[in-house]
C-alpha cells in the first residue's frame, strides 16, 4: 500500500515510518504540520523547522503544511495536507505515530475516513518499555529537544536518549511516575539518525528555559552529514 506518514521528526513518527517500510509498504511522502501554536493539541512543535533535513536523510518527499494550531481548525488543516498528499502522490493510507492519545487518534481516523484513506497506527497502545527498547536496539539516535515536567530540567536538553538515559527514566518512572516515552507531555524528541536514514543530522544548541522544569533546546546548528 502507498502511504503518507504524519511526521513530526520525533521518535514516534519515525518508528511508525520504519515499521511501515519494514512491513513492505511504499511510503510516498511525509506530511508535517508546522503549527504557529506552541501549545498545539495535535502536533509537535519543537524541531519542526528542521524536518526537511530529516526528509532529505530519508530520501522521501515532504509536504510541510502550515497551520495556525487552533483547536479543531488544525484538524481541518491536516485534512487539507493529506488531501494534497493523495492528489500529488497517490497515497492510499496514512501512518500515524499515535500511542495513547485518543484525542489525536480519533481525529486522524476521522480525517482518513472522510478522505477515503486507510489509517495505519502501528504503535497504538504499545508497551512503553517495549517501545523504547525496540528503538534503541534498532539503533535510532534520539535527542531530547524539549522538557516540560519535574524532575526534568535543562541538563536533559540536547542529550541522547540511549540505554543509560533509559535507566534514568526508569528510576524517574518509579519515583515520580514520569512516562518513559513522554506520553504525559514530559518531553519531545528529534531523530538525527536511524536504520532507514541514508544520511544523518548533526545537531547542536543551547537550553532555553521558561522555568526550571520547562524549556526547549534552541538549535543553533542543524545540518545533513554523511554517515
Amino acid at each position: 500500500m502507498k502511504l503518507a506518514v504524519l511526521y513530526s521528526g520525533g521518535k514516534d513518527s519515525n518508528y511508525a515510518l520504519y515499521l511501515a517500510q519494514k512491513h513492505g509498504h511504499d511510503v510516498g511522502c511525509l506530511v508535517s504540520m508546522k503549527s504557529k501554536n506552541q501549545e498545539s493539541y495535535m502536533f509537535q512543535t519543537p524541531g519542526n523547522d528542521f524536518v526537511s533535513l530529516q526528509a532529505e536523510c530519508l530520501d522521501i518527499p515532504l509536504i510541510h503544511f502550515e497551520t495556525s494550531g487552533e483547536k479543531e481548525s488544525e484538524v481541518e488543516d491536516m485534512k487539507a495536507a493529506l488531501k494534497q498528499a493523495k492528489e500529488e502522490y497517490g497515497i492510499e493510507g496514512v501512518v500515524s505515530g499515535a500511542i495513547k492519545s485518543a484525542y489525536q487518534g480519533q481525529r486522524v481516523q476521522r480525517v482518513c475516513f472522510e478522505l477515503g484513506l486507510e489509517c495505519y497506527n502501528p504503535l497504538w497502545q504499545i508497551n512503553e518499555e517495549e517501545f523504547i527498547e525496540s528503538l534503541l536496539k534498532d539503533q535510532f539516535d534520539i535527542r531530547i529537544i524539549g522538557v516540560f515536567s519535574y524532575p526534568l530540567d535543562s541538563s536533559f536538553l540536547g542529550k541522547k536518549y540511549d540505554f543509560s538515559m533509559y535507566e534514568k527514566f526508569k528510576k524517574m518512572n518509579e519515583t515520580f511516575d514520569v512516562s518513559l516515552i513522554g506520553e504525559g507531555g514530559e518531553l519531545e524528541t528529534f531523530i538525527v539518525d536511524g536504520p532507514n536514514f541514508k544520511k544523518k543530522i548533526f545537531l547542536e544548541g543551547t537550553p532555553e528555559m521558561d522555568s526550571e522544569n520547562s524549556g526547549i533546546i534552541n538549535i543553533s546548528k542543524c545540518e545533513v552529514v554523511e554517515k
